[in-house]
């Protein structure tokens, strides 16, 4: 159906079971679609600066909150390292609290009055430095790099994995001001939790309807050519049927795959090639937006029998609207942009130059 003709529509999405709402008047053409609050990188420090811009810059390492890892390792040659793994200087949740203890049923939580319920802050709050450079983005990186970083996720999510308290690690980048980024130096940050996230168990139950209903994974399915970005032998870029976001893109495995972090570094490669092209075709067709990415995988731990609809994904959104009432009172949300539109001009667009 062409742009001009089209007309509001409600999809439902069945990974995360909420409705959209696409509003095509809302909008000018989805090609005339640009951020207006692009991003705006404090500058890389001039030739002569004593010292480089902030505290994730090279040479600055001794202002940081202390290192997990680095990549490569210092040992058995010193040499300057690419990424940097380590602890946030103000974490969400702090490792060096008392794990809470398991209740009956499972739950770890404290009873307080009728109603509510509380555990201790206790979790893992952790950030990787994607460069020692100030002036890159991730984008700038090539695709070994972006692979650096990815096959870095995976380690700490490793890592964290071993800890008996933490159920589940939400790996996420922000990136500008306007979506959450408090510095500006490229960087990405994990969250250990030792709860399952709400949103996490409601994904969950969403794709397991789906599967009892009609014996397939929901990620498996998507095929479309209407959708569809790009594809590599392992991965597909798409914008979901029913896309919350205007130009929201998901990179899912090909393959049924649950946990994120059993990734290997020949799909690694490959994963971060579509990414790096994806984040540049976002960059070139919104002018630079601000954006969110989250790498949604499983919890730990999962029986046999959840695993059949365990299927994990890279979920991009870049920030071009402002989320209202309606949105934050039924959880229902209205895109201007129709899925099929939006691949289609990321589809064509050529990012070689």
């Amino acid at each position: 159906m062409a742009e001009g003709s089209r007309t509001s529509e409600a999809r439902r999405d069945d990974v995360f079971g909420r409705w959209v709402i696409f509003s095509p008047a809302r909008s000018r053409r989805p090609t005339d679609l640009k951020s207006h609050n692009p991003t705006n990188p404090s500058p890389a420090p001039s030739a002569d600066a004593p010292k480089p811009s902030c505290p994730f810059c090279a040479g600055r390492e001794s202002e940081c909150a202390p290192e997990i890892f680095r990549v490569p390792p210092p040992e058995p040659e010193a040499s300057p390292w690419r990424i940097r793994v380590i602890e946030n200087l103000y974490p969400a949740l702090r490792r060096d609290l008392v794990p809470p203890a398991p209740l009956v049923g499972g739950e770890e939580e404290e009873e307080t009055a009728p109603g509510e319920r509380a555990m201790c802050g206790f979790g893992f709050h952790d950030v990787v430095i994607e460069t020692p450079r100030h002036d890159f983005r991730l984008w700038d990186l090539d695709a070994e790099g972006v692979s650096d970083v990815l096959l870095a996720y995976a380690a700490l999510v490793r890592q964290l994995a071993e800890h008996p308290a933490v159920k589940y690690v939400q790996v996420f980048k922000n990136h500008g001001a306007s979506a959450g980024a408090s510095m500006a130096h490229s960087h990405s940050q994990m969250l250990g939790t030792p709860f399952v996230p709400p949103s996490v168990t409601t994904r969950f139950n969403h794709m397991k309807e789906t599967f009892e209903r009609s014996g397939h994974c929901s990620l498996c399915e998507i095929r479309s050519e209407y959708t569809l970005i790009s594809e590599t032998p392992n991965f597909s870029a798409i914008v979901p049927f029913a896309a919350s976001y205007p130009f929201e893109i998901w990179i899912i495995p090909r393959q049924h795959i649950s946990y994120f972090h059993e990734i290997g570094q020949d799909k690694a490669l490959e994963l971060g090639s579509l990414l790096k092209t994806m984040l540049q075709k976002l960059c070139k067709q919104l002018n630079d937006p601000p954006f969110n990415f989250m790498i949604h995988s499983s919890p730990f731990g999962l029986s046999s029998s959840r695993l059949p609809y365990a299927h994990w994904f890279l979920q991009i959104v870049p920030q071009l609207s402002v989320i209202g009432g309606f949105e934050i009172g039924s959880g229902c949300y209205i895109n201007p942009v129709f899925p099929e539109d939006a691949a289609k001009i990321l589809r064509e667009l050529d990012c070689s130059t």
